[in-house]
């Protein structure tokens, strides 16, 4: 239990600490400034906010929190000590240069890879030449791999529980039908507490609580367990690390889809935490573990990325009727009982032939309404509403047959959000400028009869 409330203590050492406070703040930023662009793409698209950005930002921190608390617990009790003189820190610092830069590799098993490979190419040089002063990074691989391992395990829970929150609408073609799905893309801040072996001369430039090597002997792993002392302490050091999610499903539900990815990242996990084990065999054992966790993370990616076009679209339109991709909360639709993935077969008693008909009525172009709708499992159910506030729309979004011309809908093929976005500005830019060009046109008719 000591233990325990020593890493914990740790762990809320950086959420108080004034330097690791601002550091918490500007990785708060850089979430805030994403999730507005997400916030109005939902507007744009929805009709209406779905999740500000304020709320989805303050739910990356403190779910973030929470995770960084039980990957530190994780660690502690694994065993995983790092010697004072590396550089474990740079795994943490290169996963914030991702999440600013490049987001597609800020996953830890590239940084830990490279971070790793850098590692013993160093320390081979300084073996090599008979100059120790060479092997600057100094980290030991089976400690660094579990790591990136465990931190796998907590990643894949994160998708699990908070991946699908935030989801965009988006649309693309596929055999010359548009299909329905959404785009996926959440980070999280962890604040963890690694260990740190200390030689007594150096364990009072550290901050924090220092605890004496008996306790946690029997947990230690890796080959710094040869280089404990008498006299040797352990002690806690704070450090933020980000993690990222980002996906596009056409074939799942965004809850199915954040299921199926936090499974495959979580078994992922289990078997690099296994593999890494290997380590003490050797340095070719070494550099297989480290191509082992870049290689199997990139094919785990195409791996989704082929199902996704190999599995039957879940969200397309028919002559039967139109499909419902997103139903916006507390919306009249809401209110209904529409749901994600239910058809619209009929609208006030006609079948749909017109796909203007349905396009009206989504604007709120109605007093009451009368919908037959067909569920997933084949259930047929009529549903209505009435009184409709004259400012209110009915809060879905549908994959329409054929894309309209005065509608916002995006066409995805593999695009960045910022790429999206743009779309939709640029979609609301031509609308605006039709509408001044209309007006403008009824100005100069009510001039001519004058």
């Amino acid at each position: 239990m000591e233990i325990a409330i020593h890493t914990l203590r740790a762990v809320a050492y950086a959420i108080a600490d004034p330097s690791n406070a601002f550091i918490l703040m500007m990785i708060a930023l850089i979430f805030y400034n994403k999730n507005k662009k997400i916030a109005a793409m939902q507007k744009m698209i929805m009709g209406e906010s779905l999740d500000s950005a304020f709320e989805l930002t303050i739910s990356q921190i403190v779910i973030g929190i929470f995770a960084g608390a039980a990957a530190s617990l994780i660690f502690t009790y694994a065993g995983l000590v790092f010697d004072e003189n590396s550089n474990i820190y740079l795994l943490f610092m290169v996963s914030l240069f991702f999440m600013a830069f490049k987001p597609r590799f800020i996953c830890f098993s590239y940084s830990g890879a490279v971070l790793g490979i850098v590692s013993l190419l160093f320390k081979y040089a300084a073996n090599t030449l008979n100059m120790p002063q060479l092997d600057v990074i100094n980290i030991d691989i089976l400690t660094l791999m579990t790591l990136v391992g465990i931190l796998h395990i907590v990643e894949g829970s994160l998708v699990m529980i908070d991946g699908s929150r935030g989801a965009i609408p988006v649309f693309t073609n596929r055999d010359n039908k548009i299909i329905g799905g959404f785009a996926l893309k959440r980070y999280w801040a962890l604040p963890v507490a690694l260990l740190i072996l200390l030689s007594a001369t150096s364990s009072n430039l550290v901050v924090g609580q220092s605890v004496m090597i008996p306790e946690w002997r029997h947990l230690i792993k890796g080959n710094i367990i040869d280089r404990i002392v008498k006299n040797s302490v352990i002690a806690s050091i704070a450090l933020y690390g980000v993690i990222g999610y980002s996906g596009i499903t056409f074939t799942k539900s965004k809850r199915a889809k954040t299921l199926t990815s936090g499974a495959l990242i979580m078994v992922y996990g289990v078997l690099l935490t296994a593999v890494a084990q290997l380590a003490v065999l050797g340095t070719a054992y070494q550099f297989f573990i480290l191509i082992f966790a870049a290689v199997v993370h990139e094919a785990m990616l195409r791996l989704e990325k082929h199902m996704e076009f190999t599995m039957k679209p879940k969200f397309s339109s028919s002559d039967e009727g139109i499909m419902v991709l997103a139903v916006a909360p507390k919306s009249p639709a809401f209110q209904m009982g529409i749901e994600s993935g239910d058809l619209i077969v009929e609208l006030n008693g006609k079948a749909i032939e017109v796909e203007e008909e349905i396009f009206n009525i989504i604007k709120g172009n109605f007093s009451s309404l009368s919908l037959k709708i067909k569920k997933p499992f084949g259930d047929l159910k009529n549903v209505n509403y009435s009184n409709m506030a004259s400012n209110k729309r009915l809060g879905i979004v549908i994959v329409p047959r054929e894309i309209p011309k005065d509608t916002a809908i995006v066409n995805m093929n593999d695009e960045t959000f910022k790429e999206v976005i743009e779309k939709i500005k640029n979609k609301d830019k031509d609308e605006d400028k039709d509408m001044k060009q209309e007006e403008d046109q009824k100005q100069e008719q009510e001039q001519d009869k004058k």
